[in-house]
């Protein structure tokens, strides 16, 4: 099965432009309740994913840096630690299964790179959870 039949779309889903600041990265987590995002570019492709740690590990290491002047810190200039394996709109489900282990999200690309949307753990999980047989 492909994983387009899973696509959670990119107008669904919370993301952040590389662009944006680190303020604006942080409120997004913390409205949707997430401890990641996926970061899509000036161009619409997937650059990356930002964690709730990537921002603390950033306020701790980063010398002047504060919660007041968060605005003025991009997102493109934080140290990212996790790499979450975008796939293509026409892989298959099998090749989820690996990523899933590791990521709690699977970005999901064009031929181009253009970020589509994801697919979420729960929805491979269910997937194979309703495609077990003895």
């Amino acid at each position: 099965m492909k994983t387009a039949s899973f696509l959670f779309p990119k107008d669904k889903v919370a993301y952040i432009r590389s662009s944006s600041s680190m303020k604006e990265a942080m409120e997004q987590l913390e409205k949707h309740t997430y401890t990641a995002l996926p970061i899509v570019d000036d161009e619409g492709k997937y650059a990356g994913t930002l964690s709730e740690g990537d921002i603390l590990w950033t306020l701790k290491d980063t010398p002047g840096l504060t919660f007041e002047n968060m605005d003025q810190f991009p997102v493109a200039d934080i140290e990212k630690n996790i790499h979450n394996e975008s796939v293509s709109i026409d892989a298959f489900m099998e090749d989820m299964l690996a990523k899933a282990a590791d990521q709690n999200f699977v970005p999901v690309v064009d031929e181009s790179g253009i970020f589509l949307g994801i697919i979420r753990r729960k929805d491979i999980i269910a997937y194979y959870m309703n495609n077990i047989t003895d």
